[in-house]
């Protein structure tokens, strides 16, 4: 599906068509102010972005945050179940815009109806995350989406899919991808430096979740909180005013697990460092908190909580024959031997944000080229960690065909490949 700055009757293109015929010459003279054309260091509105957002609460604040201060940004409208998640975003972009033109849906098929936005910020909790992009895609819109991407290790690859199929721009959000000190230690993997890689550890948290329903409270009112949508595909139980409080995390049903939780960042790092982007592990075998997997080209991959060298949060360390990396979200590093000092350089971006990644977002929408965290890359980084959960659930070694998403020899193993999915939701 071609999107609408694609399609023949595109409004921009016609500005654009236009004006290179002279058509504005036709017209009555007037002044046109330098921030129309471009000048002064505005965008023209012919090259804006524009966005609206979906479920955004703290995380997806800070990442609205930063589209805000991108200047070919104009974010027009909010979609969330909470209205009072609705109104901060509102005035939060109105405060940018010095107006009052923010609009507050809680609906997010009626924001995806406009024909006006170009791509949406998705930052719902977990369990809408695969349904939201896919809608978005269907919509004929770009995302930028919070990690994970997926619940499922079906659903990692029905994102893979769908948004293959609608030709849209995705770009998840495992910013260390565009992070220099995460970046220099994948270049030392890659590059021989290390000697032959034979280990990447991934930093992940505990594995466990739980499967009981805190106590029902009494439902708010649907404009307070739509709780059914905020449900979404995700098995119905009563309300609880923690859930939307953010207390859905370490819950089966909204979460995926220390695992997903971290692995979603630091697995992908993995993955990219043993260039296993296209595929995952062939076998997992759970070690108390932690899995231990291999792939098919030997590269063994250690998903741990404990052990690190203090370089801060989600950590990853790659080790070769003839030495070794490690570096976190501090944005220090540390290598062996120490003639791979040489290889440092000044970092201009270091811990966790997101700025360079949100703006090769933007740089991929205007080019329609493929981003660092794009839908394939991500389908096969999370369906590696839900492989690596399965097998800790299970307690017990799996064996993995990545090509076919399937364990071998495992009838139990494969049923907890997907989830059920409520109605509509399931397709």
């Amino acid at each position: 599906m071609m999107s609408r700055r694609d399609s023949g009757c595109s409004r921009r293109r016609f500005i654009k068509q236009a004006a290179g015929a002279g058509a504005w010459l036709l017209a009555a003279p007037q002044i046109i102010p330098a921030t129309a054309l471009g000048r002064n260091g505005a965008v023209a509105p012919s090259e804006r972005i524009v966005m609206g957002g979906i479920g955004i609460g703290s995380r997806g604040g800070y990442d609205l945050g930063i589209f805000l201060r991108q200047p070919e940004v104009q974010f027009v409208a909010i979609a969330d179940v909470r209205r009072v998640r609705r109104e901060a975003v509102k005035e939060m972009a109105d405060k940018k815009y010095g107006n009052h033109d923010c609009a507050m849906v809680w609906d997010m098929f009626e924001l995806l109806g406009r024909e006006d936005i170009d791509a949406c910020l998705i930052a719902t909790g977990d369990r809408w995350h695969t349904q939201a992009s896919i809608e978005t895609a269907k919509a004929g819109k770009d995302m930028y989406c919070e990690k994970p991407c997926s619940m499922t290790i079906a659903e990692s690859r029905a994102l893979a899919d769908q948004i293959g199929r609608y030709g849209r721009v995705y770009q998840a959000g495992t910013q260390r991808r565009n992070i220099a000190n995460f970046m220099l230690a994948i270049h030392l993997a890659q590059s021989g430096k290390l000697g032959k890689l034979h280990t990447v550890h991934a930093n992940t948290l505990d594995p466990a979740t739980s499967k009981i329903w805190l106590e029902g409270q009494p439902q708010p009112p649907n404009d307070e909180v739509q709780w059914d949508r905020w449900l979404g595909p995700t098995p119905w139980r009563p309300y609880n005013e923690a859930y939307v409080r953010g207390r859905w995390r370490g819950y089966y049903d909204f979460h995926g697990g220390g695992i997903l939780e971290w692995g979603a960042h630091t697995v992908d790092l993995c993955q990219w460092a043993n260039q296993a982007d296209d595929t995952a592990p062939v076998e997992y075998l759970p070690d108390g908190k932690d899995v231990i997997a291999h792939y098919a080209n030997g590269v063994k991959l250690v998903m741990r909580e404990k052990g690190w060298l203090g370089l801060g949060t989600c950590a990853v360390r790659f080790e070769g024959d003839e030495g070794w990396v490690e570096t976190g979200d501090s944005g220090r590093i540390e290598m062996w031997p120490s003639n791979l000092r040489s290889e440092k350089r000044i970092f201009s971006v270091a811990g966790t944000t997101p700025t360079a990644h949100i703006q090769e977002f933007l740089r991929c929408v205007k080019s329609r080229r493929m981003p660092a965290g794009n839908a394939s890359t991500a389908c096969q980084s999370h369906i590696a960690c839900h492989a690596a959960y399965i097998a800790w659930q299970l307690g017990r070694k799996l064996k993995f065909d990545p090509a076919r998403d399937e364990f071998i020899g495992d009838a139990e193993a494969n049923r907890m490949r997907t989830r059920a999915l409520r109605q509509p939701w399931r397709s």
